[in-house]
Order: C-alpha cells, then structure tokens, then sequence
C-alpha cells in the first residue's frame, strides 16, 4: 500500500529532509484526503496542532500501514512519513504512579 500511495499521488515537492525519506509528496488537501480515504482505505486516526497553521495527522489501515501527514492553512498537505504496524493504544494519558508525600 505504501508504494501504491507514493506512485498514487505521483506529486513531490523535491528534497525536503535528509535520510531515508528523501522526498516529501505534497498535493491539494482535498485530493490527498480523496486518496487515502476512497483509493487507499486509510482513516485518520490520530491528529493535533503543530503549529497555529500545521495540522499533524496520522492515517492508518485496517492492515496496520500508516501516513504521516501535515495540512497546512494554504490548502496543501504533505506526506512526511510512512510506516507500517500502527497499533492503536486506547490510552488518552499516561498512568503515573502517585507522588509520595
């Protein structure tokens, strides 16, 4: 699926980080959610403010393939990181112990 993804969406944005991802694929936000909703089967499954004008979000699917994407305020949104055995924890914060006292 990850492979299909990249070929999919067929846009780049050139050279953008160093290491294993060498480019970052950016299209329009709509087209991107069409992709990986309707042609992938990805649902969001995580998501949170970045920046006042970035919105990180996690796609992932049934097989456990996920997508790093960023939404920007401009319309676009860019694919930074792709992996694969997302698990969903459940958890909404982490359990501590109490403090002592």
């Amino acid at each position: 699926m990850l492979f299909s993804l990249v070929v999919g969406l067929g846009l780049t944005c050139g050279p953008a980080l160093s290491g294993p991802i060498a480019d970052v694929i950016c299209a329009p936000t709509d087209q991107m959610i069409r992709k990986l909703t309707h042609n992938f089967g990805t649902t969001r499954s995580a998501s949170g403010l970045r920046s006042p004008d970035e919105m990180l979000e996690i796609w992932a699917d049934s097989d456990g393939d996920w997508t790093m994407v960023i939404a920007y305020a401009s319309g676009q949104s860019c694919i930074v990181a792709m992996g694969a055995h997302w698990q969903e924890t459940g958890a909404k914060s982490p359990t501590r112990p109490p403090i002592p006292g």
